[in-house]
């Protein structure tokens, strides 16, 4: 078995919060779906209660709660699989950026909202000719004055249709060499003229969370929204990436517990040649296989957790649980779903929506193929 990593009182927020989302978001899901949003009724909600940046100090409106009661969050939103409703992206990924390299001004102006739900964040990072090479971003921001001319367009930006603030990745200097000396990070509210929601995209899966084409066109931001030194926005995003794939991992293993347990209840149910098709030998052999590499995961991630909590890097490791937790989270719904027979390709079951969802978790925050090379340099190869 995993080590515990939680204490009394996370459980005691754990039981409270479940119940929570069985009355406030469960009932809501397929309706979001449909929408391909989440209401900000909902998102002020969250606020309300404390869920949103519960780690911030009390004078921005947080609880001062550690690390642990965001993985809470995420591991309870994932459960009921509400991962579409991006929490952990606006929590636990883009407001710490201007908890921790923000000015008082900036912290003083957005940190309450973002804890109440009335600013609801997103980060542009990708481009539409720059995945994963963060280097090769074409977005301009050209100093004018008191203010950055921005000019660019980025694409797959989770939250970008209802996020009222999004730090947009750009360079400040085209010529730096190497090229990421010359990245910085500009803070953008929703309503400024020349920053245009183009598009909401058509997913695969992942239908609850709205994912967009923003551009910019000659779009003037004060300076004053700059997040941290110019030039120091690559810097910045390395060290905030152990946390953004750390939360993608937490995700990834709690999916593939809740459709591995979803598939062991069905399989002890449902009846072929006279019993059980749990105990048809292959099948027995391929539930004991996921379960095996199910635990494998838990036991991985926790160690991480700790870890990270402990301010240790993890880089190289939660690089290689990104992709292996990830990989081996698309596994498992690949086989629950033939398990499942011709009724897991059906919506009303829901490993069907469950298949299609996890995919996408072995590409955003980097790929698999990102991470091993990721990985190898920092083995020296």
């Amino acid at each position: 078995m995993a080590r515990e990593i939680f204490l009394e009182e996370h459980e005691v927020f754990r039981k409270a919060f479940r119940r929570y989302l069985e009355r406030e978001v469960v009932p809501h899901l397929d309706e979001w779906e449909k929408e391909k949003e989440v209401p900000r009724s909902a998102w002020l909600k969250m606020g309300e209660q404390g869920y949103l940046c519960p780690w911030l100090e009390e004078r921005y409106g947080g609880s001062g709660a550690d690390f642990l009661y965001s993985v809470v969050i995420t591991e309870e939103m994932t459960r009921v699989r509400a991962t579409g409703f991006s929490v952990a992206l606006h929590s636990d990924i883009v407001v710490p950026y201007i908890a921790d390299y923000g000015t008082d001004s900036q912290k003083d102006r957005w940190l309450p909202k973002c804890a109440s739900g009335e600013i609801v964040t997103a980060i542009a990072m990708t481009e539409p000719e720059a995945g994963s090479d963060l280097q090769a971003i074409r977005t301009r921001a050209v100093r004018d004055g008191d203010a950055y001319i921005l000019n660019g367009s980025k694409t797959f930006i989770t939250n970008g249709i209802c996020c009222d603030l999004v730090i947009v990745v750009c360079k400040t200097d085209p010529y730096a060499d190497p090229p990421h000396r010359g990245i910085s990070l500009i803070a953008v509210e929703d309503g400024t003229p020349g920053f245009i929601k183009s598009r909401k995209l058509e997913k695969m899966g992942l239908h609850l969370s709205d994912t967009a084409e923003l551009a910019f066109q000659d779009c003037r931001v004060p300076v004053e929204n700059r997040i941290g030194e110019e030039g120091k926005g690559f810097v910045y995003l390395m060290e905030k990436l152990q946390q953004e794939r750390l939360m993608v991992v937490i995700r990834a293993q709690v999916a593939a517990e809740v459709m591995l347990d979803m598939t062991l209840a069905y399989c002890k149910e449902r009846k072929a040649f006279g019993r059980p098709i749990g105990k048809l030998q292959h099948n027995t052999f391929k539930l004991v296989e996921m379960a095996t590499e199910v635990e494998i995961g838990r036991t991985f991630l926790n160690d991480l957790i700790v870890a990270h909590t402990e301010g240790e890097d993890i880089v190289t490791r939660v690089s290689m649980a990104k992709w292996w937790i990830t990989e081996m989270a698309n596994r498992v719904a690949y086989h629950c779903v033939q398990l499942h027979g011709g009724y897991g390709f059906m919506e009303e079951y829901p490993i069907c929506k469950w298949y299609r969802d996890i995919r996408a978790s072995s590409i955003y925050a980097g790929t698999t193929e990102i991470m091993k090379l990721v990985i190898g340099k920092r083995m020296g190869l």
